[in-house]
């Protein structure tokens, strides 16, 4: 396997793979020629159009297709790239470089399940490829989805114990997933070579798990100084601020955030939570929703966008989604309290009822499980 890419971030650097034809001797040929020679020169504009040209006798060819769809990925024109992708993929299927290229179209377009999903497919055609481990694992990483990190990228550990960005992903999973003993053996290979924005990122999270926000805070400012583009360090920041009490500075490190990646899960849903106790529900819910884009299903989120609504009385579109959150998150003491106030206000009041006994059983739960509730003798 080749080794990993050292820094975060660079496996995007050359990702697309272009796709040339051996030369014949025919006309079209000598369009699809022209065009990988505009292409490589970054005549972008001309290679659309001999590509274009060349398609419309050749439609069959997936590697004209696959370099079409680069040269849009190029100009920053995702949609068109993972349409031409995709119709690549119906003539190729197997084709594990023209499904990474899809799948960077659709991380950059910050559809980043959807290149999860691709990468994945990618892996299981080229369980060796580091361009697709580190990409997925950084996807995963921006879903939450911590232990499938950890499964990714475990088994490259001792193979590749001084590679920085494997140890920066593995860590910040394994110190989120709160396994924070194993998260710690990931600083100390990052740390050898001294100190570093990614140093201390991954101590502040450490503070963060162990709920010290203070100190968490004064790891991130330290961080946000080193690599102020360093992915996500200003949105943790921000939220060690929050927990401390500082929502005015959170605020605008949450606005730091968006503005190196506008897909950061955290950043969007703190501003909008923040946007919304400041009574702008309307500008609150653009950042609810991108947040739920970058985690569909994400119950808080889903749970924000429904309190906006029913803060704006709109509480008859509010009750399908919040009949659906309380049925995939049953223990959402809070999603229970609000379907029960929609009830309420739509004169429903049996189903209202329901609802609150649910609510008392599952608060007397939580405060069961609460240290010295039980009875004294």
């Amino acid at each position: 396997m080749a080794r990993f890419i050292v820094g975060l971030g660079l496996w995007l650097s050359a990702v697309i793979v272009l796709i040339a034809q051996p030369a014949k001797p025919s006309n079209t040929d000598l369009i699809f020629a022209r065009a990988v020679q505009f292409h490589q020169a970054g005549d972008l504009e001309n290679a659309i159009k001999e590509y274009q040209a060349f398609l419309a006798e050749r439609p069959d060819r997936s590697d004209a297709r696959s370099n079409l769809g680069a040269v849009l990925a190029r100009l920053g024109r995702y949609q068109g790239a993972i349409e031409q992708y995709n119709r690549a993929l119906l003539l190729d299927g197997n084709n594990p470089g023209i499904r990474f290229n899809l799948a960077v179209a659709y991380y950059k377009s910050a559809r980043v399940v959807s290149a999860s999903k691709e990468l994945e497919k990618v892996i299981a055609l080229q369980p060796e490829n580091p361009n697709a481990t580190l990409l997925l694992a950084d996807c995963y990483l921006q879903m939450g989805e911590y232990q499938k990190i950890i499964a990714l990228l475990s088994p490259y550990e001792a193979r590749y114990s001084d590679n920085k960005a494997l140890a920066y992903l593995l860590g910040t999973a394994l110190l989120r997933d709160k396994q924070v003993e194993k998260g710690q053996q990931q600083i100390e290979k990052i740390m050898r070579g001294g100190d570093s924005a990614e140093v201390r990122m991954l101590l502040g999270t450490t503070h963060l798990m162990s709920a010290d926000y203070a100190k968490a805070a004064q790891e991130f400012a330290v961080a946000a100084q080193l690599n102020p583009k360093l992915p996500t360090v200003h949105s943790y920041y921000g939220r060690a601020l929050s927990l401390t009490g500082n929502t005015d500075q959170a605020k605008e490190e949450f606005r730091l955030e968006l503005e190196n990646n506008p897909n950061d899960f955290d950043a969007n849903l703190q501003i909008g939570v923040i946007l919304k106790q400041d009574q702008n529900p309307d500008e609150a819910l653009k950042y609810f929703q991108r947040a739920l884009l970058v985690r569909p299903g994400e119950p808080n989120v889903r749970f924000y966008i429904e309190s906006v609504r029913v803060g704006q009385g709109k509480v008859a579109e509010a009750l399908p989604e919040l009949e659906r959150l309380v049925k995939d998150a049953p223990d959402f003491v809070e999603a229970h309290v609000m379907l029960a106030t929609v009830y309420y206000r739509l004169k429903r009041k049996a189903d209202g009822d329901r609802e609150q006994s649910i609510v008392n059983k599952l608060n007397a739960e939580r405060q069961a499980k609460q240290p010295g509730a039980q009875e004294k003798p």
